[in-house]
């Protein structure tokens, strides 16, 4: 039996990329209600149209009648992913980053802090914050390293005071939240240029896999910044899923996991791997790294989050780029609309 079974679910960014992943993956164990808040700042509505069971409220979690409505349905389980989406716009508007990044998560967990009915609020946090800023070579970012004051975009910095306040609530109020560390998450359902325009290229160009598979497609350049030579621990969007819902299961309150392959894998590794699978002819452009970006080499450590959770990525990552792939095939013509909306300021025509 599912722990949601006739349970009400609370998503905060339920209609992103992972949100919606995850709604799919919920809709499917039986739930009463899934409440999905999203502003659709960085996402779309249609990555949630059709999924049962869903009660969709558009609009930012921080906004005080959405939570008062939200408390007084009464929820179970809460997944706070909503966020300001990215390094680049955070860098381009600290403020905004400020209040859809961090004082939503402040609200949230204020609103529910002594709701004795939620059983689990699962925080979306982000390895980035934490992880060694390393040129050289990487080690795995483990869930108790120490964390720098020198953080390299207010998104990163937004994060971990999310986690801050996630700790400070549990201490004080024993609110039950758990903590997942993100890694570089990539699968079906990331589009390109989805909501609303945030200032930089990086509102269209997002994050890597799903620029580098769309290009490959359209036979476009792919760019390398640093020679290609950063990493990452790249992992399946169902694995993080999976790695969620365990978290909401078998999480301690107050804790931290990572949601991590253990992986390291360079940005070029990843981009020839994508045009072997494309087939693409699409040339590779070497630029030089980019002035605000010190952690240029990760990967996250797994042992906590299998020893505790019982959660590995089981997904490889040939696998799982071909069903992105053959995702964003079938979806080329919403994926070309959404960035098309950003046409006129870019100057750029895709």
């Amino acid at each position: 039996m599912s722990i949601f079974e006739n349970k009400k679910i609370l998503i905060a960014g339920g209609a992103g990329f992972v949100g919606s992943n995850l709604t799919k993956a919920i809709s499917s164990q039986f739930p009463a209600t899934i409440f999905v808040v999203d502003n659709l700042m960085s996402s779309e509505k249609e990555n949630i149209q059709g999924i049962p069971n869903v009660d969709f409220i558009q609009g930012t979690i921080a906004d005080d009648a959405i939570l008062e409505k939200l408390y007084s349905e009464g929820v179970d389980y809460i997944f706070h992913l909503s966020t300001y989406h990215g390094n680049q716009s955070s860098i381009h508007d600290p403020i905004a980053d400020h209040d859809n990044n961090l004082i939503t998560s402040i609200k949230l967990f204020d609103k529910f802090k002594n709701d004795q009915r939620v059983k689990k609020i699962v925080y979306s946090a982000a390895g980035c914050a934490v992880a060694e800023k390393s040129v050289l070579e990487a080690s795995a970012t483990v869930e108790e390293d120490i964390v720098s004051l020198k953080m390299d975009s207010p998104y990163s910095i937004s994060k971990i005071v999310g986690e801050f306040y996630a700790v400070y609530y549990h201490k004080q109020h024993q609110t039950p939240i758990v903590r997942a560390r993100f890694q570089n998450v990539y699968g079906p359902g990331e589009v390109l240029g989805a909501g609303q325009w945030r200032g930089t290229p990086a509102t269209v160009w997002r994050n890597v896999t799903p620029t580098f598979i769309y290009k490959a497609i359209m036979g476009m350049p792919m760019q390398l910044e640093n020679a290609g030579s950063g990493s990452r621990d790249f992992i399946f969007v169902d694995d993080i899923v999976r790695g969620l819902i365990s978290c909401a299961e078998f999480g301690s309150a107050g804790d931290v996991y990572n949601l991590a392959s253990g992986k390291e894998t360079t940005i070029k590794e990843w981009a020839e791997l994508i045009l072997k699978l494309t087939d693409s002819k699409s040339t590779l452009e070497i630029l030089p790294r980019r002035d605000w970006d010190t952690s240029i080499k990760r990967f996250g450590s797994t042992v906590k989050s299998k020893e505790i959770l019982n959660f590995e990525a089981h997904t490889d990552a040939e696998v799982g780029l071909k069903k992105t792939i053959e995702w964003t095939k079938s979806n080329i013509l919403f994926i070309k609309s959404c960035i098309e909306k950003h046409k006129n300021i870019l100057g750029v025509d895709y």
